[in-house]
């Protein structure tokens, strides 16, 4: 019996797992490339016609704002490096399988509209760089999902160096912005907004912080290849921090060189706010040179988006969360070939139809109200005894003001008037809600079945 016991552990312990390969530098890169995304190149212009000249501080703000969450998943990165993390530490903290089981779904409906989103933006810029009329902007969206799905399959180091190939180029490109504009910082008043009154002004920028906190979000993905990093305890936090201080430098330096260069007012109006602004410092750099830099932005965005995903999918079936096949992993190439071929799946038909745009202006909403429920979750954990720290804790009010900050950028989302953002939202939870119903009604026939035999 003994023996018969050990045979069948023997091919449980044999079980393929995830490959521990990021180290510290990949995991920040993986963090930037996140973040920067394609979202600065369009959200700047905007920015600045909320806030004029002092765009600059309404990213500094937004740092901070967005700081205390990356600070409180730094911390439980340190305390609990699991894929699929969030819904693990919700589970954790709370203990309802439901809240637990919506968090980690709305990550994922929130990582597939964007993957989704990316596919098209980056067929469409495929088209203008060279002049690809004649082709389907549907298949060519098809054609990047199928690429992205086979480099995600293949295995974390080589969508690692693919990740770092693409954010070396994005963060070159907000360099080279920097670079042939830095000649006219000093030339503008870099406090001047668009209302006279001091108190006008402050509120001026902290709702341009609210626009700018949306450039950060990203850090998030960071946590989900937990099981996938060289000593997590310590790589994580370390990785968190420096990519949110990169960004913020490089935020911070384009948004001053982009309205030294371009009256702010101008800025606004401009179709491309980063290319208007290199074209005026350098007229010699061809527009065209930002078009192919917004292509590896995209194909970043989705690359990091999808990886996730996967891994969402694949630790909410180790949790329990979802039917374990998702939590399967290939033997060969170490990754989570079924959360993989899901995911591809159901990212098809939405890049054939072309029907996400609304969809993707909901991601910001189903995030903060992760943001909410995981700063929360930190916050319960830290006040709870026998539960052990982690080697990078903070101090317990950063969670709190964390989630009173994304609570608060809710109520600022949803009071402009616009129902459309948060109707899908509510929309994706009610069908996050259905599954795990109906979910829940099969595990339950399933068990009644068994009694019954």
């Amino acid at each position: 019996m003994a023996q018969k016991r050990k045979a069948k552990a023997t091919p449980q312990a044999e079980e393929p797992t995830l490959h521990r390969s990021i180290g510290p530098v990949q995991m920040a890169l993986y963090g930037l490339g996140s973040m920067l995304g394609a979202g600065i190149y369009g959200l700047i212009g905007k920015a600045a016609g909320q806030v004029g000249n002092a765009v600059w501080l309404a990213f500094m703000v937004a740092l901070i704002a967005a700081l205390l969450t990356a600070l409180s998943y730094a911390s439980l990165g340190s305390r609990y490096p699991r894929a699929a993390g969030a819904a693990y530490v919700t589970q954790r903290a709370y203990g309802f399988p439901l809240l637990s089981f919506m968090v980690g779904l709305a990550l994922v409906c929130s990582g597939l509209t964007s993957i989704a989103t990316q596919s098209r933006v980056f067929a469409e810029n495929l088209i203008v760089l060279f002049g690809l009329e004649g082709l389907s902007v549907a298949w060519l969206a098809l054609g990047f999902l199928l690429v992205m799905t086979g480099i995600v399959f293949r295995g974390i180091r080589e969508s690692m160096w693919v990740n770092v190939v693409c954010t070396l180029v994005e963060a070159a490109g907000l360099i080279l912005v920097v670079a042939v504009g830095i000649s006219y910082w000093g030339s503008v008043d870099y406090f001047e907004t668009p209302a006279t009154g001091e108190d006008h002004a402050m509120l001026l920028v902290i709702q341009g912080a609210v626009l700018a906190f949306f450039a950060f979000i990203g850090f998030e993905d960071m946590y989900n290849v937990a099981e996938e990093v060289r000593e997590p305890e310590r790589t994580i936090p370390l990785g968190l921090i420096t990519a949110m201080a990169l960004a913020a430098v490089l935020y911070i330096a384009v948004a001053i060189t982009a309205v030294s260069v371009v009256p702010w007012q101008e800025l606004a109006e401009a179709p491309g706010p980063i290319t208007e602004v290199v074209s005026r410092a350098a007229p010699l750099i061809p527009p065209v040179v930002f078009t192919g830099i917004t292509l590896f932005a995209v194909a970043n965005t989705g690359l990091v988006n999808f990886v996730t995903a996967s891994r969402l999918i694949y630790g909410m079936g180790r949790q329990g969360l979802l039917p374990a096949v998702f939590g399967n992993v290939h033997a060969g190439r170490r990754t989570p070939h079924i959360a993989i071929a899901a995911l591809f799946l159901v990212l098809a038909p939405l890049a054939l139809t072309g029907t996400i745009s609304e969809l993707a202006s909901a991601t910001v909403l189903l995030l903060l109200a992760v943001f909410a429920v995981v700063n929360g979750a930190l916050f319960v954990l830290q006040r709870r005894k026998g539960e052990k720290p982690g080697r990078f804790e903070i101090p317990r009010f950063v969670p709190a003001l964390g989630m009173a900050v994304c609570l608060a950028l809710i109520v600022v989302r949803v009071s402009t008037g616009d129902w459309r953002a948060p109707a899908i939202a509510g929309g994706l939870l009610l069908g996050c809600l259905a599954i795990y119903v109906g979910m829940r009604a099969r595990v339950s026939a399933a068990g009644s079945l068994a009694a019954e035999e």
